[in-house]
């Protein structure tokens, strides 16, 4: 069990974010810091969140900072900042513009918790949470990306709303890249115990993948001006909530491979188990040739974005 002492500091006070932080708050599962570089803005969000603890009654203390000092001694960063694709950013810039600002955030937020777990959420995903181990040299255990939670959570929603059954009863995995190569696995997707594929036809399991892998793109095209905050805070709050209670809970993450899957050197969605530790397991299914083909080209990809990620890291460098 967690102690009262517990901490969370989340880098980033934007939607996902400020979300989170209520989600932590109002499970009672730590304190939390709120960290940004907008002066006054966690603050603002940590003292609406405190004044409404006497109508969801619980205790936990919320800091709203610009200071990564007050960060310090936290259990688990999880690292949220960084900007949305939009309108006249191109792909490189959407890169060179997060990996600085993530790299350089948990560096700053580990140099005054060196014990705490890192949980990466932002995008592109895969390759941020690459590029935050590198940064900070930790042990692969401790560095986790959040999206395949995200990713199994869309999958499952839509299974859901096919079949018209409570959501409580499916369960759904997704592995692979957090985007448009992610595997959803229908095999490995039931509804109360009974495969997918005996309740519903190839067609529809079809348009539901289809549907998954373009989850996040669907909710910006009708916000317009902003991407999804409530599912992925709620799927961040999970692994949080798994690793502070060492509850060992499976859940598909963005871990490092190292030979699982015939997959090296990235992070990548799998199954793991998730405890206090950080990832105490990663699970290794039985893939078909489809399947693993899938999940092979999916790796190939985030492995060739990373390797662009450092080019453009180490242009931006040189060009100082």
């Amino acid at each position: 069990m967690n102690s009262p002492s517990t901490r969370v500091s989340i880098i980033g006070a934007g939607k996902v974010g400020s979300t989170l932080a209520q989600r932590i708050a109002e499970k009672n599962l730590a304190d939390v810091v709120l960290l940004d570089i907008v002066e006054g803005w966690p603050q603002g969000v940590a003292l609406d969140l405190m004044q409404a603890r006497g109508v969801e009654r619980h205790d936990r203390q919320i800091i709203g900072t610009n200071n990564y000092i007050d960060t310090a001694n936290s259990n688990i960063i999880v690292i949220a900042a960084g900007i949305p694709r939009k309108p006249g950013i191109n792909r490189e810039d959407l890169i060179k513009i997060n990996a600085q600002i993530v790299t350089e955030a948990a560096k700053s937020a580990l140099a005054h918790s060196p014990e705490a777990i890192l949980i990466v959420v932002t995008n592109p995903l895969d390759i941020m949470t690459y590029l935050a181990w590198e940064a900070v040299d930790l042990p692969k255990h401790r560095v986790i990306g959040m999206g395949g939670i995200l990713d199994s959570a869309r999958f499952q929603t839509f299974i859901a709303m096919e079949l018209g059954v409570s959501i409580a009863e499916v369960c759904a995995t997704v592995i692979g890249s957090h985007g448009d190569l992610m595997v959803p696995l229908p095999r490995y997707s039931t509804v109360n115990g009974i495969p997918i594929a005996q309740l519903m036809d190839a067609g529809a399991i079809d348009r539901i993948v289809q549907r998954t892998r373009h989850g996040g793109a669907e909710i910006v095209g009708l916000m317009k001006t902003s991407s999804a905050y409530f599912a992925p805070a709620s799927s961040a709050c999970l692994m949080v909530q798994s690793i502070l209670f060492n509850q060992s809970r499976l859940l598909p993450c963005s871990v490092y491979l190292h030979g699982e899957y015939g997959v090296q050197d990235i992070f990548l969605g799998s199954p793991c188990r998730l405890g206090y530790r950080g990832v105490e397991q990663v699970v290794e299914l039985e893939l078909s040739d489809t399947e693993k083909a899938a999940l092979i080209e999916s790796g190939k990809v985030v492995s060739q974005n990373i390797e662009e990620a450092k080019r453009i890291l180490k242009t931006a460098g040189t060009s100082k």
